[in-house]
């Protein structure tokens, strides 16, 4: 009879969702910022947008961004001090990745809840790495006086600028691949919210850790 152990702590499960809702906001609100300026031949529907007007989007952008990264800051503070990342998302090897990525595209892929595929832990090392261009593009565009040094590292304003939406689409794309996972393994979704899920003993990878 499997045991049902804490596969995601506490803490996991709170940053998961604030990040899940800040960063919806800070999308929707980027693509409205975007729209008043666009740099590529597309523009985004009004309904996939945020703010109303391109002042009110400003203020959800930034609103967002300091809830973003205060939740970003206590996440990695937690993955590093307690271990989780070193557990979870470590470590990732090339030939590990395309052997679990071929089964994936065959759906024979097996899943645990609460122990990540070599597929998932380079997708979420990936998002964390995007995570903190976007912190740096964004700050080179905010602040291009104040941190000319970093807007002179991204190649310039404009440059900058390109940097920070190429990297929001990557989010963007790991978000849907990640919805698309849930909605194919919907089993996963629950224990996000409870932190528990059913596991043979030899398959606990956190433990019981609050």
């Amino acid at each position: 009879m499997p045991a049902r152990l804490i596969v995601h702590p506490l803490v996991v499960r709170i940053t998961h969702w604030i990040n899940a809702f800040a960063m919806v906001c800070m999308v929707m609100s980027g693509w409205a910022i975007y729209n008043a300026s666009p740099f590529f031949p597309l523009r985004f529907p009004a309904w996939a947008t945020l703010g109303g007007w391109l002042g009110g989007s400003i203020a959800w952008h930034f609103a967002a961004m300091w809830l973003l990264c205060a939740n970003g800051l206590l996440y990695l503070a937690y993955g590093i001090g307690r271990g989780h990342f070193r557990r979870k998302l470590l470590p990732v090897h090339a030939r590990d990745v395309v052997h679990d990525a071929a089964l994936a595209m065959r759906f024979k892929l097996p899943h645990d809840s609460g122990r990540y595929n070599a597929v998932q832990r380079a997708l979420y090392l990936l998002v964390l790495g995007l995570g903190i261009l976007l912190v740096a593009s964004g700050l080179s565009i905010w602040k291009p006086v104040q941190f000319s040094w970093l807007t002179a590292l991204f190649g310039g304003f404009d440059f900058a600028r390109r940097v920070h939406f190429v990297a929001m689409a990557g989010v963007v794309g790991f978000v849907v691949v990640h919805l698309a996972l849930v909605l194919l393994v919907p089993r996963t979704l629950l224990p996000m919210l409870t932190g528990r899920a059913g596991h043979t003993p030899h398959s606990a990878s956190e433990g019981s850790q609050p």
